[in-house]
């Protein structure tokens, strides 16, 4: 577990401490444990240190297709998981399109202000006319009766069959290739976005960035392959691979953009 443990960052720590609790309450109760809703970066996690051990498995689910917010499932490799596990509920708004367009921090503000922890949230799809979201099931009753209006819109609040059409995700990723002089978090965001040092570093400082859904404020921050930023109005950015140095010593770096089509 020590040499897996060095793979992440300190600030991690309390989270892999959850997973390793998790995983000993799988063992000595011997039936599977459901998480709350958790982003690609505590999947990858969960997954590494769950993956160390022969007798336990793990899957995840959040609907959508391709969710970034799913719930994951471990469990002993006797069992045998099914969709009911993950315990999830999708509801639509309903809201008046005609005079106003809900956006996706509106939904998230508005859910978040019910008081309920954002683990129990899955992903929010938005269109032009309608408004998806999965909970998990032991809230969705309190969101049902209590989600009436999002900002100044009255809104209702309907659970959907999984069998009706859920909401696809607009989102492309496009690959690009940089050679940048170290992997710092001020360094990769002025290559990658094409602006100065100075304006990627007041991005980060005016905490405008997230690092694997994280905030970070640190403009020296050291990035590493497989993160995910996202960049306040410039969309995300993910690290796919470094590839090697050049003859002057620079990082070549292929990272994927991604733009949304919506």
């Amino acid at each position: 577990m020590e040499h897996l443990i060095q793979h992440f960052r300190k600030d991690e720590q309390p989270f892999i401490e959850q997973v390793v609790s998790w995983q000993h309450e799988v063992e000595d109760r011997y039936a599977p444990k459901l998480t709350d809703f958790l982003d690609p970066r505590q999947r990858f996690i969960v997954t590494s240190i769950i993956g160390q051990y022969d007798t336990l498995k793990t899957a995840n689910a959040g609907l959508f297709d391709n969710a970034e917010r799913q719930r994951m499932l471990i469990y002993p490799t006797y069992y045998e998981p099914v969709e009911e596990d993950f315990q999830l509920t999708v509801f639509t708004i309903h809201y008046p399109v005609k005079f106003v367009q809900l956006r996706h921090p509106d939904v998230l503000g508005a859910l978040l202000s019910l008081g309920l922890n954002r683990g129990k949230f899955g992903d929010i799809r938005v269109n032009e006319h309608l408004v998806q979201f999965v909970v998990a099931n032991e809230v969705a009753e309190y969101v049902r009766l209590h989600l009436t209006g999002i900002g100044k819109v009255k809104v209702h609040v309907e659970s959907i069959e999984e069998t009706e059409t859920l909401l696809q995700n607009e989102e492309e990723w496009l690959e690009e290739s940089h050679t940048v002089s170290s992997m710092r978090l001020d360094v990769i965001i002025s290559t990658v976005l094409k602006t100065s040092r100075q304006k990627a570093q007041a991005l980060i400082t005016g905490k405008k960035v997230r690092v694997n859904w994280t905030e970070r404020d640190t403009v020296a921050f050291e990035l590493q392959e497989g993160d995910i930023l996202s960049v306040r109005g410039s969309g995300r950015i993910k690290i796919m691979m470094t590839e090697g140095r050049t003859k002057k010593d620079k990082i070549r770096l292929q990272i994927g953009r991604l733009t949304q089509k919506s």
